[in-house]
């Protein structure tokens, strides 16, 4: 089953609701995803633990073999 850009953006800010986030559908399918996400609460963490907490932010949709989001290259900074 395939997962609208909306409902991945809306995952993501419910646990960073003043983050800027970039997301492309990277082959069409709706399954494999680029997003890139700017936001405040990531200053002072490294990029690993950022990455952890949007990841687990879309756990749910990611569980599994048959999690409805395949693939996610993540991009995550703080604000310049």
């Amino acid at each position: 089953m395939a997962i609208e850009v909306s409902e991945i953006e809306q995952l993501i800010r419910n646990r960073f609701p003043t983050a800027k986030i970039t997301i492309t559908d990277l082959a069409g399918d709706g399954k494999h995803y680029a997003a890139e996400v700017i936001a405040e609460e990531f200053r002072g963490q490294n990029r690993v633990q950022q990455q952890r907490a949007v990841y687990a932010a879309l756990k749910e949709k990611m569980d599994g073999a048959h999690g409805d989001l395949h693939a996610l290259a993540l991009t995550t900074k703080s604000p310049e």
